[in-house]
């Protein structure tokens, strides 16, 4: 069987079910970013090397990921039935690695941070900003047609998930943690200054 179809040349896709859309359809958008985040997590866990201990959590975060792709992919009104899996714990799956994390990490942070560190914890955050990104694309296919509600939750929880990887990241490797400024409910309860 040949990669190659032709049937999208005019520019046009099909969406689970075999219904036509066009490529910059919201649907295709929006699984489309997030086949973008799947690429940059293999790109982690290649940087990562086969032994780290992040690779199974990595692995059947991807796995999920394509299973969620696919019934976005499927309409709400295609008579079709999506066999694949609905991970429809991988929210409360985040949470648990986020709490576990959040645990070993040696100091809190009360700052915005800027993005970076090293290479790895710079692609843990190009995985949390791209996530954002389908996230803000899910938002709008939701007020086109129901999705179901573990699919935002985990999405959103992912996104927080690889903000707590990259600070992991940088604690563990010793690296200090460029600051921004005080998250403002923080600033709001700093001393006001006496007037010179």
């Amino acid at each position: 069987m040949k990669i190659y179809t032709k049937k999208g040349d005019q520019g046009t896709t099909a969406l689970f079910g075999g219904k036509r859309v066009y490529k910059d359809d919201t649907r295709v958008n929006c699984y489309g970013t997030l086949d973008e985040v799947n690429s940059t997590i293999g790109l982690l866990r290649a940087k990562l090397g086969n032994d780290h201990a992040w690779q199974p959590n990595l692995h059947r975060i991807q796995k999920d990921m394509m299973d969620m792709m696919s019934h976005l992919a499927r309409p709400s009104d295609c008579k079709k039935e999506n066999p694949n899996p609905k991970p429809v714990d991988g929210a409360v799956f985040c949470e648990q690695w986020i709490d576990e994390l959040e645990a070993a990490i040696t100091a809190p942070s009360d700052y915005f941070l800027l993005p970076g560190g090293n290479e790895i914890s710079a692609l843990c955050h190009v995985v949390r900003t791209q996530m954002r990104r389908a996230e803000r694309l899910l938002v709008t296919l939701m007020k086109e047609d129901t999705i179901e509600e573990y699919i935002p939750a985990y999405i959103n929880r992912l996104s927080d998930l690889f903000f707590i990887l990259a600070r992991a990241e940088m604690d563990k490797a010793g690296v200090a943690e460029e600051k921004w400024q005080l998250f403002l409910y923080k600033r709001k309860k700093q001393p006001e200054q006496p007037a010179s």
